[in-house]
């Protein structure tokens, strides 16, 4: 995994933003497309699931709770993969992390409307996984499948920018902004083209996600031992 001075490829800033856009746009992908369930936020589903159990809309229910289940099974499958890392000379655990997602959402895109809850638990799996497998940006806390982390911590640098002026609180808040807005921008591009191409517009996805499993590969020479440790 390459590193830029003292951060690695996959925490750069330019990696961080591309994945901030596959998932703002697979959740709106899932809303969209597959039945109305939010992929990344698993807090709303978690309001829904509760909204419905309580009015005794038990089918419904279930449909927010698998995304969750799957959530959490993501999780679990990102830490088994770092646990291996190394096993695979040539290649980094997170880029094994982000070919195994392009492979999923593959299969997602072929997968018909009577399999929704197959593929909303796919995209959620995915997701998690992806949020588990990269966490920082230029060593900063991000994340690139939810918001209100980055929100939180961006407004909080930005205010300590205001109150200091400290130049490298300013930027640390631009970061987590700018993450944001590609989040933003990811959910957009996802809602136009979910119209568009309906099942088949997680492509997209599936595009960005190839692209971030290439850059990794750039590397300097000299990291390369040291790179399979992080």
């Amino acid at each position: 995994m390459k590193k830029t001075g003292e951060k690695q490829m996959s925490e750069t800033f330019a990696l961080g933003a591309v994945l901030a856009l596959a998932g703002g746009f697979l959740d709106a992908y899932s809303y969209c497309v597959r039945g109305k369930v939010f992929a990344n936020a698993e807090t709303g589903n978690m309001v829904l699931l509760g909204i419905h159990a309580i009015q005794g809309e038990w089918r419904t229910a279930l449909t927010y709770l698998v995304p969750v289940l799957a959530f959490a099974a993501g999780v679990v499958a990102a830490e088994c993969i770092r646990s291996r890392s190394g096993t695979w000379p040539g290649i980094h655990w997170r880029q094994l992390s982000v070919l195994a997602e392009l492979c999923i959402l593959l299969a997602v895109a072929f997968l018909p409307q009577r399999w929704n809850m197959a593929a909303n638990v796919a995209v959620s799996f995915v997701c998690a996984v992806q949020v588990e497998s990269f966490r920082k940006v230029n060593g900063n806390i991000f994340a690139t499948t939810m918001c209100t982390g980055n929100l939180r911590s961006g407004t909080e640098r930005l205010y300590r920018w205001l109150q200091t002026g400290e130049a490298e609180q300013g930027s640390r808040a631009a970061q987590y902004y700018g993450i944001i807005l590609c989040f933003i921008a990811g959910a957009a591009a996802g809602a136009v083209t979910s119209r568009l191409l309906r099942e088949r517009a997680v492509l997209v996805a599936c595009g960005l996600l190839l692209w971030a499993f290439f850059v990794m590969f750039r590397r300097d020479e000299a990291a390369r031992p040291e790179s399979r440790t992080h």
